[in-house]
């Protein structure tokens, strides 16, 4: 019984597993596609996963790969918000919360809202299960990890900068170098993120590359304004409304 059962399932095993000798004293019968002189069978190679494959369990870290459509007006902090995790959930990672990397201006005897205190504690890693930073401290100092070949967007992929065909290393933050709202005369948040038309915003380099060797040019958060708040004045200086967004405990 035993050798009928193990020649239904693996012919060619059971004739090394038990022996010609051992087949013909038990009766087994081998069928004609088995032969006694058949070769152990190959170990299968295990599964390698291919480079590049998506980590959505361990993303926390992500720029969008698109703009919610309306430049500088992405719906107020709730808005940018629900476009992080609307963006997080297509690429598998919607079982966590989601928080856009932004800081708004006291308006209206409002306090102000600073971008590192919206992101929690860390660590993060970007879709490839890279880290960018293990602190908010160490994302906003020197030891961030944080440029053009770990600022992914949710699908993985590179987000184009300075030197490509279309420079897209404009990240929208209205933050300055610590990720803190700004005090300036000129907008630096376009309205708080309600305005697709005037204003202005201020905008990191993904790619931590600008004009010159200043610490601006190279600042992830905070290397200058924008001409506009439409998508079209994103466009002029290098950029199209994209942003980061960090997974919070």
């Amino acid at each position: 019984m035993l050798c009928r059962q193990l020649l239904r399932l693996r012919p060619a095993m059971t004739v090394w597993t038990l022996g010609p000798a051992l087949l013909w004293l038990t009766g087994c019968t081998l069928p004609s596609s088995v032969s006694l002189h058949q070769p152990w069978p190959a170990p299968t190679a295990p599964t390698v996963p291919s480079p590049g494959v998506l980590d959505a369990a361990a993303m926390g870290f992500f720029v969008t790969s698109t703009n919610p459509g309306q430049g500088g007006h992405l719906g107020g902090l709730t808005g940018a918000d629900s476009h992080c995790q609307f963006l997080a959930t297509t690429a598998g990672a919607g079982q966590r919360t989601w928080r856009a990397y932004l800081s708004t201006r006291g308006t209206l005897g409002g306090f102000p809202v600073h971008a590192r205190d919206r992101i929690g504690p860390g660590p993060w890693h970007n879709a490839q299960g890279v880290r960018v930073a293990r602190s908010v401290d160490e994302l906003h100092g020197p030891g961030s990890l944080l440029n053009k070949q770990t600022a992914l967007t949710e699908k993985g992929a590179l987000v184009s900068g300075r030197g490509d065909a279309v420079n897209l290393h404009d990240i929208l933050t209205g933050s300055s170098p610590e990720g803190r709202s700004v005090a300036m005369d000129q907008d630096s948040t376009c309205g708080n993120w309600t305005s697709s038309g005037i204003g202005s915003a201020l905008v990191g380099h993904h790619d931590r590359m600008g004009l010159d060797e200043q610490p601006p040019a190279k600042s992830w958060n905070s290397s200058h304004l924008t001409r506009g708040c439409s998508l079209e004045a994103f466009k002029t200086t290098g950029g199209a409304g994209l942003m980061y967004c960090f997974a919070v405990p």
